[in-house]
């Protein structure tokens, strides 16, 4: 499990506005963390939201444009994740911190 790796995940349960259901997501936890935890930090992806930077921006994933939804940022147990279905690109990893920079204010 790589930063950038893409991995369907299981995000139920939830809560109030979190996002639910089978997803994919993106790994943005560094790998050597990933290696020593047993739980990684994710970044939900959707098709439906609408890129509204810096909260949601919007990257290329699953030979499809989706978007990244920075402020739904979280870590789940390893056990969430269901199936690898790709990676992202250098390029589309920097547009997600660039976004989680201006959301966490670092």
């Amino acid at each position: 499990m790589k930063r950038g790796d893409v991995y369907w995940v299981n995000l139920d349960p939830t809560q109030g506005a979190e996002i639910k259901k089978l997803r994919p997501c993106v790994i943005f936890s560094a790998t050597p963390i990933n290696l020593a935890r047993r739980t990684v930090v994710v970044i939900p992806l959707s098709t439906a939201a609408k890129p509204r930077p810096p909260l949601v921006v919007e990257v290329s994933c699953l030979d499809q444009n989706v978007t990244a939804v920075c402020d739904q940022i979280r870590a789940i147990d390893k056990g969430r994740l269901v199936k690898q279905a790709g990676s992202l690109t250098h390029n589309d990893m920097m547009t997600i911190e660039n976004g989680l920079r201006q959301v966490l204010l670092i």
